[in-house]
């Protein structure tokens, strides 16, 4: 049996990619908003090196039982993997490639602050071993919003840790979280957004809802009056507005649940398209409806 730890988070990208679990929880755990590891008894845990090689057996011997399937891509389960030291990152992808000699990326969940802890040299090096296409759950660059949800980061540090992997071609996708600046300055955090993701190189920019559960500390901000939430029809002005301003070339992307409507494009070819799209959501689409959504909406 594979050795997986709570419920295991991936990008709706790494559908077909094998999930392999090297570390559980996040390192941070401080995000007001952010409930998805609750369910573990610990904040971090990194795997034994010697369940990652009996989970790669496993996973070979799977692949054979299904025709000999090659797999290309292999996904670091856990909030932040790419926290490892770089030692260790190679120890996993020379496993990886001795179980999976086909195999071409590995990718994983990556914070802002993981990619500081590795020197330039090692970074390249990380690409060298397949180390490409990570996710990076970026947010927001308001730097007021990631001060109050206590991020761990500004927005300066994304432009300075990005393009560090830019220099070094290791692709990467952010995630953006709609309604993180709050209500009232939403549409003013989306353009903050797309001027530092336009000094950069995502491949992708994947929009995600905020939604509140009551186990979140930003609950308890918006009970004590710190907070105000957005309107569910001003997150969809902030989407908006985020796609007007990006100006790189990219994919963008809403296919989360916690997203009432799925949606991608890509940029700029096809920016009226979802602008247009939107203006429909926006037009035709009731506050309570969209309400009554997030309200039902039982996990992420």
């Amino acid at each position: 049996m594979m050795h997986y730890t709570g419920i295991i988070w991936r990008p709706p990208y790494e559908a077909s990619s094998l999930l392999l679990e090297v570390t559980a929880g996040c390192t941070h755990h401080r995000c007001k908003f952010c409930t998805l590891y609750a369910d573990l008894p610990f904040q971090f845990r990194m795997s034994p090196i010697e369940d990652v090689e009996s989970d790669l057996k496993e996973a070979q011997k799977m692949y054979r039982c299904f025709g000999g399937r090659k797999v290309s891509r292999v996904f670091l389960t856990g909030a932040n993997p790419f926290v490892l030291q770089y030692e260790k990152l190679m120890e996993i992808a020379e496993l990886i490639h001795r179980y999976f000699p086909e195999m071409e990326t590995i990718g994983g969940f990556a914070r802002v602050t993981d990619i500081a802890l590795k020197s330039d040299e090692e970074l390249a090096a990380l690409r060298g071993a397949g180390y490409d296409g990570l996710t990076i759950g970026m947010e927001t660059a308001d730097d007021e919003a990631l001060r109050f949800m206590d991020k761990g980061y500004l927005a300066e540090d994304i432009l300075k840790q990005c393009g560090r992997l830019d220099r070094v071609d290791i692709r990467y996708s952010f995630f953006y979280l709609t309604g993180i600046s709050g209500a009232g300055r939403g549409e003013d955090g989306a353009k903050i957004t797309a001027a530092v993701c336009n000094k950069l190189h995502p491949t992708l920019v994947g929009a995600n809802m905020l939604t509140i559960y009551s186990n979140a500390e930003l609950y308890e901000e918006i009970q004590r009056g710190n907070w105000q939430e957005e309107s569910e029809l001003e997150k969809y002005r902030e989407v908006r507005t985020l796609i007007q301003y990006l100006e790189i070339p990219t994919t963008f992307a809403a296919m989360g649940a916690s997203n009432a409507f799925q949606f991608h494009g890509v940029l700029p070819k096809e920016r009226e398209a979802l602008i247009g799209a939107l203006d429909g959501i926006i037009e035709t689409v009731k506050e309570e409806d969209l309400r009554e959504y997030r309200r039902t909406l039982p996990h992420l």
